[in-house]
Order: structure tokens, then sequence, then C-alpha cells
């Protein structure tokens, strides 16, 4: 392993991980995207174009003289919420760095800008570009699903480290759906419940339906390739203790594999929840085809010396607006475990690994 690569990745690894750019801090992510400008504007021979859809920012970073890269590597700098900020720091132990974002993405994109700014100053003018963006916690719509659909951006090959492992290629994802649910009542003092129609027993009595209609199995070994439906919020408008509230709200998040479809699928959770619940969609996509470039699999097991495995993925990733746009897209990444804990980690002996796979990959694609 090389060490000073290792270093090298580590260390810019941990300087984003210290930046706590998650969705209610946009200033954050306004620091993060000036890291990554301070790292790129000392090339030549590329430019570097700032997008922003509803009020999120993306970077896309391209070689001067092209319209369109023939790769293109992507990645998100938005991490999830923690509420103490003090945990937004970094530690390595038994081949380990830990920190919040540090496999969900800030070690992959430390992995992307050292790879993308090596090539460009060994190659001027390589057909390879870098797309960061900074909602894919949030959907993605105003991140490469705004820069796919309102910008132009193509390629003929994509690399996504968001997904799959070293070894385990992601070639299917679920589609997805975050949902917001209400009921309405009427409010009353909670001494005179009769004079009431309580919004919450409403929606708790609906939700309690869910577990039935979306088993989840215990003991699961394996990909869980069925509907999931997991309540993540739940909440009254309620501020003190003796009142029935009027209003109840709640959100969902909706996972289904094919055949299943979006309007198929909303259609029966509405008659599960029943007429008293409103849905409301905030999110939404299908479930996604992915279609890897084989040389990756056959680079991988050059490197490594193992086979590479098609996999299936119940979490849904960026690629799949790319995937809509006809873009061969590799979703692959090191290592990583405990995503969107506090103690997240990453593999470092792993990252050198998907460093020179990928370098080889778009030195190959590109001879």
């Amino acid at each position: 392993m090389d060490s000073d690569l290792t270093d090298r990745l580590v260390a810019l690894s941990r300087d984003l991980i210290l930046i706590p750019s998650t969705d209610s801090q946009p200033q954050e992510r306004a620091r993060a995207f000036s890291f990554f400008r301070n790292h790129l504007e000392p090339l030549d021979h590329i430019r570097i174009e700032r997008h922003e859809s509803g009020n999120y920012e993306s970077l896309v970073v391209l070689p001067a003289d092209v319209q369109h890269a023939e790769i293109l590597m992507i990645g998100h700098l938005d991490v999830i919420e923690h509420p103490d900020l003090d945990l937004y720091r970094s530690h390595i132990k038994d081949g380990r760095l830990y920190g919040p974002g540090a496999g969900d993405m800030k070690g992959a994109l430390a992995i992307m800008l050292k790879l993308f700014c090596d090539l460009h100053r060994a190659q001027p003018g390589i057909p390879l570009g870098m797309v960061i963006t900074s909602d894919e916690e949030r959907g993605g719509e105003h991140g490469v699903g705004y820069l796919v659909r309102e910008a132009g951006l193509r390629a003929k090959h994509a690399i996504v480290p968001d997904g799959g492992s070293i070894h385990n290629v992601t070639v299917e994802e679920k589609g997805i759906a975050h949902l917001r649910v209400h009921t309405v009542g009427k409010a009353a003092h909670a001494a005179r419940p009769w004079l009431s129609d309580n919004a919450a027993t409403r929606l708790a009595t609906a939700l309690a339906r869910l577990p039935a209609a979306f088993p989840i199995p215990t003991n699961l070994e394996g990909e869980h390739w069925q509907p999931t439906c997991s309540l993540t919020t739940l909440h009254t408008p309620n501020r003190t203790l003796n009142c029935i509230p009027d209003r109840a709200d709640a959100t969902l998040d909706l996972r289904f594999p094919p055949p299943h479809r979006l309007a198929d699928i909303l259609d029966r959770l509405q008659d599960i929840l029943g007429p008293e619940v409103t849905l409301e969609t905030v999110v939404a996509a299908e479930p996604s085809q992915l279609n890897p470039d084989p040389l990756w699999f056959d680079i991988t097991e050059e490197i490594t010396g193992e086979p590479v495995r098609e996999v299936r993925a119940s979490g849904g990733s960026d690629a799949r607006f790319l995937c809509q746009a006809g873009v061969q897209t590799i979703v692959a990444r090191p290592e990583v475990g405990n995503l969107h804990a506090a103690d997240e980690w990453i593999d470092i002996r792993s990252m050198a690994t998907f460093y020179e796979i990928a370098r080889y990959y778009i030195l190959r694609s590109l001879a």
C-alpha cells in the first residue's frame, strides 16, 4: 500500500469531515464547496461551472475545451444531521477512519478530488469531469436531477462511489418515495375528550396498520427485495400537555423493487392508511436498472485478485438520474460501515485500492 497516497487521502477526508455540511447549515455547505474550489482552481485546462437549484449549489468541473466529459466522477458533500456539532471530527482506529460522513461520502470525495487533480496534472485536457452536489440526502432533485434534466449534463460513463463496495457493484436500486402524511380533527381540552376528534389518534391508528402490510423479516440474511415502509417522524402542533390536537403529521420512507411501480404502490399505501389520511409526495423515483461497464469488473479483479459480484440495493443514489439519461453508471466504493451514525467509518486500505481501480479504469477507457 502506497503510504503517501493513503496519507493524502486520509488528510483530505479528515479536512472534509470537519465541515458539518448538513442541510440545515448552508454556510457550511458553501465552505465545503470553497474547499474544492481551492484545490481545483490551480489546475490548468479546466473550467469550473457553478449551478444552483432550490438554494442548493452544485459544481461541474470539466476540461476547458469540451462540452461533455467522456467519464464523470459524481459525489455529494451533504451529510446527515447530528445534534451535536462537536461530533463532526474524526479519528483513526484499527485501519479505519471514523467520523460523520466518512463513508457517505467524504472519504469517496477525497478520492475523487485527488484522482481528478492527479490525472489532469499528468494529462492536461483529459476528458474526465467531476460533479459535486449538496442535496443527495434530500433526494438529489436539485443536484444531479437538475443537472441532467435542466443543465444537459451527459457523459458516456459515470462513477458514483455512493453504494456497493470494492467487490460489489450495484446493478439495481429500489424505487423510493419520501412522503408527508397528515390527519385533521377537532381540538378540545384533554379533560373533555368527548368534545374532540383526536387527529393524533386517527393517525396513530392508521400508521399501526403499516407493519402488517410491509413486514420486515427477522434474522435477515442477504438482501431484502420486497417493499418496505418506514415511519421516520411523527408530531402534532401541540405545545401543551392538556390539549387534544386537531392535526397530526408524520413522514414515511417507502422503498420498492420492480415490478412495483410508483403509482401502484402509492395507491396501495393510501388504501392501507385509509381515506382519513392525506398523502403528499416529497421525493419519488421508480426503481433503477443500472448498466455498469464490464471493464470495471475486469480491472477490479486484476488489481485485487477477487471477482466482482453484481448486487441489488435497497437504498437509492444519484445514479438513477444518470441511468435515465442513458449514462453507463458504476456504483461502487471503498469498504464503509455504520452509515449515518456518529461512528461512521471508511476502511483506509480500501480507499487506496479504490483509487487505483478508478485510475486504471479511467486511463484504459480513455486510451
